[in-house]
Parts: structure tokens; C-alpha cells; sequence
């Protein structure tokens, strides 16, 4: 997500960072510049015309000119102002209610909205503890019933049945009394979307709406239809008492107009992103982070809460353990690791939350896909335990029979192993207690690409 954006963006944030003194001229390119990349990312007229006169009244004005880095105080500008538009922010669920809190999803088909319900309920239960029943008021679509039925299923919470024909009215009363009766703590309510934005469809909704009386109404919206996102959501807030919205498919926009527009348009936060079709693909949407990574300056805060909850603590201490007692790093120890990659979204998900990756090449970017390190897994997968342990073993006809069983060439076995060796003796180094030299090694790798390095070893 951001992708355009952020490449744009990037570099004239560049341009502007190094700069001692900045004159009325160069302000209004380096506007004009921005301007021409919001709308390039698909933002709404009204929202790239408001931003940047914003920047615009605070960049010629004294906290700019009179600051001792103009570059880098306009560079905050931008950022404060890209963050203000998005709300400032994070905008937490209100689950303050009488027991069970019910939250109703709103959207147009095919939005991703019965997909978010599970989601919506996994990090429910997972970060926050929660006791979460779901429910389907899609009469008219019988394989959505049965889709949130399996989802349910998959995450871990109870689902209250539903079938075609029934009144939507009557099934989300009857799943209120279920919740009250299993002690849910939260009630997520499913419902029926159409092509469009239509007065059949309005009307049902609103009618649930009046039945729950719901403490979040969150309206679902596909974040690759840029600003029409926006406009959809407007039309629902017109009708509804919309709390929040949740941005959807966002792994599929590089352009980012739906983020920027939302919250201007609409007047309700952006609660969420949703990215990919797996459970736990859903996090909260923090605009501070997000404009930090529209500035092609990372999100590290993000990464490090991935971390924390994705990665096998058990086998990382483990791993840690015997490297520092001189241990060999072996082929089941760089699965471990490989896999822990794919956990936490992939080398392209730890790239895009990663300082100064706006920067790269899109030749370089492209290598960073999950199918390579997939690959990586499967020829693994196919040697013995002694082979993984001791890779040495791997000659020849070892080499093609490996291949052999994973689908790939032995110049593809060659090159996992020369990547091996390079892990392994990173990890020695380490072990016998260079960390530091090797710190500084890639401090100085960082500055030759062009990024800000890293703070100095004490």
C-alpha cells in the first residue's frame, strides 16, 4: 500500500532533507510536486487541495523559515499534516457496553466484510481477550452464511446460525439473546450487501441499526477503489450512524488514495486495514505510522508489535542460546528462521514497514517475494534430518535428488546453500562476540544506500 505514493513523496522529501535554506520558490515546487503525486495516488480533489494549503500556511510562516534545518521542518509539516488528515490518532474500538457489545459491519458485496468479521473477531479474542460470538443477517446469500460459519470455525468463536429467508430483524435479536445467554462479550453482526448503493439496502440496514442499537457501526469499503471508497462511505454515513470504517484489500492498492480520503470525507476514523485473505491479516490503522511510511520513513513501532506476537519466542531464545554457545547454525535452524518470516507477512510486509526501503530500486524490490523464500522452504523440506543438519553431506547426487523432490534445479540447491554459508557465518560472528564490528559493518552498507544509518555503537 502507498507504494506510488510513497516513491513519489520519497524523493522530494529527499531533496528538500538536505537543504539549508529553503526559499518561497522551492516551497512551492516541492507543493507542487505533492500535489500532483496525491492526485497521481488516486486522493479526493477536496482533500489534496485542503492538505496542501495547510502545509502551505505553516511552510512559509515562521516555524519553517526560522528553524536551523528548513528541509527537515518542512519534511515534519508534511508529515504532521498527512497525519491530522487521517485522524491524528488510532481510533480504538469502543467496546464500553453492557454485555454483549454489539458491533455491526456495513458494506457493499464483495467489499471483503463477512472475511473481516472473522478477523475482527480473531484479534478480538487473541490481543484483547475477548469472548466473541458472530452471526450472518445475509439471508440472501446462503454460501455467505456458510462462509462465516467455517471462518468461526477457524478463528475460535461461537457462531449463531442463520438460513436463507429468515428476517434479519429477528436473527440479530435472537443472536443477542444467544450472546447474552453464552456470556459473549462482543456480538459482531454480519449483513447483506448489494452491488450498490441502494434504498432496499439502506433501509434493512438501518432497521438492524434500530433493532441493536449497536456501540460500533463499522462501514467496510475496498481500498482499490480509491476515492469512490471515499464517496461510498459518505453515502453510508449520510444514512447510518457510522463510527468507524475499516479499509480492506489494502495488500492490493499501491496507490493509497482511500486512507488519505476517508476520514476528510467522511468525518469518521479509519479503525482498520485489512490485507489478504488470511484471519490474522488485520491491524489496527495508526495515521501517525501510516504518514511515516507514506514519507518512505518506515514503521518500526508496527514491526516491532509484529515481532513481539508473531515470532516463536520459545525458538528464538533457542536459536540465541546456541549461537552464543558457539553451536553450528544448521539448515533447520535458517527454516525456523525463514518460516518466522512468512508468519509476520513476508519478506514484502517487513520491507514495506522497513526505513528507507521507499528508496530501492524496483529491480531489487521485485527479488523480495514470498515464492522465493517458499522455495527455500521446499528444498529444505525435501533433504533428511542428518542433511539439514549437516550440510556438508550435500554433494552431487544428493544435490539432484533434492531438487528432484522439490520441484526446483540443482543450480537452485547451490544457491540456498551459498546463502546458508553466509547466514552461518554471520551467526559464528556473533557468537564469538564480533556483534559489534558486524553492527557497524552494516551501519556503514546503510549509508552507502543513500539511507540515514544507524545510531552509534557505545
Amino acid at each position: 500500500m502507498f507504494e506510488s505514493l510513497s516513491q513519489r513523496l520519497s524523493s522530494t522529501v529527499q531533496r528538500l532533507r538536505g537543504r539549508g535554506r529553503l526559499s518561497e520558490a522551492n516551497i512551492q515546487e516541492s507543493l507542487r510536486e505533492v500535489r500532483i503525486a496525491l492526485l497521481e495516488a488516486d486522493v479526493a480533489l477536496p482533500v489534496v487541495q485542503a492538505l496542501i494549503q495547510r502545509v502551505k500556511s505553516r511552510a512559509v510562516g515562521q516555524e519553517v523559515h526560522k528553524s536551523l534545518t528548513p528541509g527537515q521542518a518542512l519534511v515534519k509539516v508534511v508529515s504532521d499534516e498527512l497525519t491530522t488528515l487521517m485522524g491524528a490518532t488510532n481510533a480504538e474500538l469502543n467496546l464500553s457496553a453492557q454485555p454483549p457489545a454489539v458491533v455491526l459491519m456495513a458494506g457493499l458485496q464483495g467489499a471483503g466484510k463477512t472475511t473481516t468479521v472473522a478477523k475482527l473477531a480473531r484479534l478480538l479474542t487473541e490481543r484483547h481477550k475477548k469472548k466473541v460470538m458472530v452471526v450472518s443477517c445475509d439471508v440472501y446469500r446462503p454460501a455467505a452464511i456458510e462462509q462465516l460459519k467455517t471462518l468461526a470455525g477457524q478463528v475460535g468463536v461461537a457462531f449463531f446460525p442463520s438460513a436463507a429467508g429468515q428476517d434479519p430483524v429477528a436473527i440479530a435479536r435472537d443472536a443477542v439473546a444467544a450472546a447474552r445467554r453464552e456470556v459473549a462479550d462482543v456480538l459482531i453482526v454480519d449483513t447483506a450487501g448489494r452491488m450498490h448503493v441502494d434504498a432496499q439496502m439502506m433501509d434493512e440496514i438501518q432497521k438492524l441499526h434500530a433493532a441493536l442499537d449497536p456501540i460500533e457501526t463499522l462501514f467496510t469499503v475496498d481500498a482499490m477503489t480509491g476515492q469512490d471508497a471515499a464517496n461510498t462511505a459518505k453515502a453510508f454515513a449520510d444514512a447510518l450512524p457510522l463510527t468507524g470504517v475499516v479499509l480492506t484489500k489494502t495488500d492490493g492498492d499501491a496507490r493509497g488514495g482511500a486512507a488519505l480520503s476517508v476520514r476528510y470525507i467522511t468525518g469518521h476514523p479509519i479503525k482498520f486495514l485489512g490485507a489478504g485473505e488470511k484471519t490474522d491479516a488485520l491491524e489496527p490503522f495508526h495515521p501517525d505510522r501510516v504518514a511515516q511510511r507514506i514519507l518512505g520513513m518506515g514503521d518500526v513501532l508496527s514491526l516491532v508489535e509484529e515481532v513481539e506476537r508473531k515470532v516463536d519466542q520459545e525458538k528464538a531464545h533457542k536459536l540465541a542460546s546456541k549461537v552464543m554457545k558457539g553451536k553450528r547454525f544448521d539448515l533447520v535452524d535458517m527454516r525456523d528462521q525463514l518460516e518466522q518470516m512468512i508468519n509476520m507477512g513476508g519478506l514484502a510486509g517487513l520491507m514495506d514497514k522497513m526505513p528507507g526501503m521507499g528508496k530501492l530500486p524496483d529491480a531489487v524490490k521485485s527479488k523480495a517475494s514470498d515464492g522465493e523464500v517458499k522455495r527455500m522452504i521446499a528444498i529444505i523440506n525435501s533433504m533428511t534430518l542428518k542433511e539439514r543438519r549437516h550440510p556438508d553431506l550435500l554433494k552431487g547426487s544428493r544435490k539432484a535428488r533434492v531438487a528432484r523432490g522439490s520441484g526446483t534445479q540443482p543450480a537452485d540447491v547451490n544457491r540456498l546453500l551459498k546463502q546458508y554459508m553466509q547466514m552461518s557465518k554471520m551467526m559464528s560472528k556473533f557468537g564469538k562476540g564480533k556483534g559489534k564490528g558486524m553492527m557497524r559493518q552494516m551501519r556503514g552498507a546503510m549509508k552507502g544506500m543513500g539511507g540515514g544509518g544507524m545510531p552509534p555503537m557505545r
